[in-house]
């Protein structure tokens, strides 16, 4: 990105604005993309603690953290810098979270019932489908709540996962 910066700055003192605009939009879609490996960092996170949570049937304090926190980071991240658009819209998550559902079931696949399943074996257990389902129901949260909210609503609805109730009551 410096020689990028360096050529914008050439460009504009040279009075090259064509060649300047261009150097702009190439840091633009290179600005985009880090944001959505970002956002697909987060995504794989959260849904390797679903997985977890559907495969073992519990749900721990150190996973409800890490989905909450992979939820509030999208929202932080999703959200473009005019605060009223965003880089994945509610309705355009399926190709992420079909691509991202793959990536974590090998590191899943190490943690599920530490570590007794392959990926190979794990990717045969898990309902991907109601995977997708929970992470999407749980990422249109964000769109509807404020940051200042989303911790709150998730914890609601994170006890209706398997073992939320008995997380909740500190059963876990």
């Amino acid at each position: 990105m410096t020689q990028e910066l360096i050529d914008l700055r050439t460009s504009i003192v040279e009075g090259r604005y064509t060649d300047a605009l261009a150097i702009v939009d190439e840091l633009e879609g290179m600005s985009k993309q880090a944001i959505l490996r970002n956002i697909e960092s987060f995504l794989v996170r959260l849904l390797l603690h679903l997985i977890k949570n559907q495969i073992e049937q519990r749900l721990t304090n150190s996973w409800v953290a890490s989905i909450s926190d992979s939820l509030r980071q999208i929202q932080k991240l999703n959200l473009k810098a005019n605060k009223t658009s965003y880089y994945i819209k509610q309705d355009e998550w399926e190709p992420f979270l079909e691509e991202a559902i793959e990536a974590a079931i090998r590191p899943a696949s190490v943690e599920v019932m530490e570590g007794a399943y392959n990926s190979f074996q794990l990717s045969e257990l898990v309902d991907k489908t109601q995977i997708i389902i929970t992470a999407q129901r749980l990422l249109d949260l964000a769109y509807k709540h404020s940051a200042k909210m989303l911790l709150a609503i998730i914890d609601d609805n994170l006890v209706q996962l398997p073992g939320g109730e008995e997380w909740k009551e500190g059963k876990q």
